[in-house]
């Protein structure tokens, strides 16, 4: 008997570049190619080791909150307070070290307590009532806000003690000075890329996205990996905290007012699915980078502000697009 040769299709199987093409990551990965080989050809300056280290310097604040903005859009929430609590927390550090007397690392710790009891309310909120993300996190940027500027007394917090401002000191990498917050940014999204790729908390987290019924009938405790998953993305706004107060130099109530915006921008552009269970922490790393690139890029080119959120707002719309069209081929 002669065997039935089998399609092609299944002869052929999944190969590497398939994989490649239906990654999440791979098309923001790509723009990001072709705005740096974009601004390398028509600006000077953009292909630099100075430039890059600025480039990193300057979103590495939008993207530590963006790293928790990313758990919580992994399971379809999302978290428009996170710039305001980011706020808070560094008027709380500042504060209660220049003006309160505590030791630096003691207000730390503290400025991370409160930026923690914030996402443990959004979470609580969210799950137990439950209400929605989208009007849990409204009402707490609102809070955030207020107490914000309560606290400060609509005062710029200065003469900061030095530790509190180390993480914005530089080393020479060659003939590039880099920040230590920069790499403690960079530091942080390889953590959580692995405790979300190589962990069963990761696992969870994906399956919570993708759906909750299915994920508690399999045993996982859904409501307190909810809460969990909020309280510690408020944990990494408390680190953000730090490090704006590490750039500025000054603890400012009026901080982080689109930040929230700037994060969800981030973590959409890279690859990151706003109804949950698809993306990861590497691609939002690379979408805080093509935000990064493009405002630095169109600044170099002598474009106005307005004009590069004009374009930012244009590749959010795009990536959702994408999002979208991908979804309903995947069904």
């Amino acid at each position: 008997m002669t065997a039935t040769p089998l399609p092609y299709d299944q002869l052929k199987g999944p190969t590497t570049v398939r994989r490649l093409l239906t990654t999440p990551t791979t098309g923001p990965l790509v723009a990001l190619l072709l705005a740096c080989v974009f601004f390398s050809l028509t600006t000077e300056q953009f292909l630099s080791g100075g430039n890059f280290s600025l480039i990193v310097q300057q979103v590495m604040v939008v993207g530590t909150l963006a790293i928790g903005q990313t758990l919580i859009i992994l399971t379809a929430g999302i978290d428009l307070s996170c710039g305001a609590v980011m706020a808070f927390g560094s008027i709380v550090i500042a504060k209660t070290a220049a003006e309160g007397g505590l030791p630096p690392l003691v207000a730390i710790v503290l400025g991370l307590v409160v930026s923690a009891g914030f996402g443990l309310v959004n979470g609580l909120l969210v799950q137990l009532i439950p209400l929605p993300p989208f009007i849990v996190t409204l009402g707490m940027l609102n809070v955030a806000f207020a107490l914000t500027h309560v606290y400060s007394a609509e005062q710029t917090i200065t003469d900061l003690p030095a530790p509190l401002t180390a993480l914005g000191e530089t080393f020479p990498l060659g003939n590039t000075d880099i920040t230590y917050g920069s790499l403690v940014t960079i530091a942080l999204f390889l953590l959580f890329a692995y405790a979300l790729s190589g962990t069963s908390w990761g696992r969870h987290v994906y399956a919570l996205g993708n759906s909750p019924e299915a994920a508690r009938l399999n045993g996982i405790r859904t409501s307190r990996l909810t809460i969990g998953l909020y309280t510690l993305a408020g944990v990494v706004y408390g680190i953000a905290a730090l490090l704006l107060i590490s750039r500025t130099g000054v603890g400012d109530p009026q901080a982080g007012q689109t930040d929230n915006l700037d994060s969800i921008t981030a973590v959409v552009l890279g690859g990151t699915s706003l109804f949950g269970g698809r993306g990861s922490v590497l691609g939002t790393f690379i979408g805080v980078l093509i935000v990064g690139v493009f405002r630095n890029g169109l600044q170099l080119m002598g474009v106005a502000s307005i004009y590069q959120t004009l374009i930012t707002g244009v590749l959010v719309i795009l990536a959702v697009t994408v999002d979208q069209i991908s979804r309903r081929k995947s069904r």
